[in-house]
């Protein structure tokens, strides 16, 4: 027959002990801003050495109005950028794995692109005011923080990398699938554009990347939209496999034709349109140039993986990265061991360099995009803040975001271009 044996003395007092320690554990859990934004625990530990810089050149001058976004992708982490009294203002977010960005001017909505498994759409807004509270203290709102308004999970095989608004919506390259994707607001997707060169004999391969499809020179719909590749052709060796042939096998593609719009590119990223031309970073050699006559042609060399592009006015912004060791065959027109990464403004007028900033500790870089100030000055989370711990707290408590305007909700049952 069964002892029943009965607790030894002081172990009901052990147990209690024990389970206010643990619950002590999960009260305190969970309570950064960081870690909620960005649904990730560690987020708060952000080493903020990584945005320690220098600078070359005019760099803080010509940012004076403007407010440059970007993702440095490896490092899990969105910064802004700008100038307020000529002196700089550096802000960030974190986010698992952030690449494309883009910039919706009517709505003022920041979309970005978190490539990580399941991929993720963050929509951005900014922060006009806050709610007025008795039990808080009032917070401060200026320069109209950009704060997480939503996120949607999408399917990882995708791959998303690029973003663009394109007729008031929008698309994504889903790398994983050869294709260009139209991006609703209920979480759903719907391919709407992919080259011949995919097609066989069984219809499309969507299946796995072939090509690395990777950029959107965003034009006034699909068809006056141009997209970067790293080669057009179907092949047993895929993109990053360590035998893909790379050099001069980039292109870029026609959205009207689905056909090679430009060669003689080396792992081609961030395509734009500007003004009627079709700008690219040609990264393997660290270059920018544009496409003419069927042929790619640089108009300057920077030091490192160029990957990043936006223009403003008569500025371009071009991102550099580092050469990470692995890929250094992807680059065969670097100097690996000279690589930087940081940011460039070149003005377009004369093909030279502006000015830089350089992040001596960074790595990769993926997407920039320009944003008037007056609409945000960047983050809540400000580099070296004068701002207290209390007073983010306070505004992630009480902020208040206007609605988006209804023709912001895209829905997959439009019209498609």
């Amino acid at each position: 027959m069964a002892t029943i044996q009965k607790n030894k003395p002081g172990l009901k007092t052990k147990i209690s002990r024990d389970l206010d320690a643990l619950w002590q554990h999960h009260h305190g859990e969970w309570r950064s801003p960081e870690q909620i934004t960005s649904q990730w625990r560690q987020a708060a530990e952000i080493d903020l050495s990584l945005l320690q810089f220098r600078t070359r050149g005019k760099w803080w001058e010509v940012l004076q109005g403007i407010t440059l976004i970007v993702s440095r992708e490896y490092e899990h982490m969105l910064l802004a950028l700008t100038a307020i009294d000529g002196r700089p203002h550096i802000s960030y977010l974190s986010m698992p794995h952030p690449s494309g960005i883009a910039y919706d001017a009517k709505q003022e909505l920041v979309y970005i692109a978190s490539t990580r498994n399941p991929n993720q759409i963050y929509d951005l807004a900014v922060v006009d005011e806050c709610i007025e509270r008795l039990d808080r203290e009032q917070t401060f709102t200026e320069g109209r923080p950009l704060i997480p308004r939503r996120s949607r999970f999408y399917p990882g095989c995708l791959y998303m990398h690029d973003l663009a608004i394109i007729g008031g919506q929008l698309y994504a390259n889903a790398v994983g699938q050869n294709a260009i994707v139209k991006l609703s607001s209920q979480a759903e997707y719907e391919r709407v554009w992919w080259p011949n060169c995919i097609e066989s004999e069984n219809g499309p391969i969507f299946e796995q990347n072939h090509i690395q499809l990777n950029s959107i020179a965003a034009g006034g719909n699909i068809k006056e939209s141009y997209f970067s590749a790293s080669c057009d052709q179907i092949s047993n060796r895929r993109p990053g496999h360590k035998n893909f042939p790379v050099d001069k096998r980039g292109v870029i593609f026609s959205g009207k034709s689905k056909e090679v719009f430009a060669r003689g590119l080396t792992r081609p990223h961030s395509a734009r349109l500007y003004k009627g031309a079709v700008w690219v970073d040609n990264s393997g050699y660290g270059e920018l140039g544009y496409a003419e006559n069927g042929q790619f042609q640089p108009i300057i060399r920077l030091p490192g993986w160029t990957r990043g592009l936006c223009f403003n006015g008569s500025l371009a912004f071009v991102g550099t990265s580092r050469v990470i060791p692995k890929f250094s065959r992807y680059a065969p027109g670097l100097d690996v061991n000279k690589s930087e990464c940081g940011i460039h403004a070149i003005d377009m007028k004369t093909g030279k360099l502006v000015g830089s900033l350089i992040w001596p500790l960074g790595n990769q870089i993926f997407a920039i995009e320009a944003i008037p100030q007056k609409i945000t000055t960047g983050f809540p989370f400000v580099y070296k803040s004068r701002h207290s711990k209390g007073q983010k707290q306070n505004l992630f408590y009480s902020f208040s975001i206007r609605q988006p305007k209804k023709a912001a909700l895209i829905t997959l049952r439009s019209k498609n271009d």
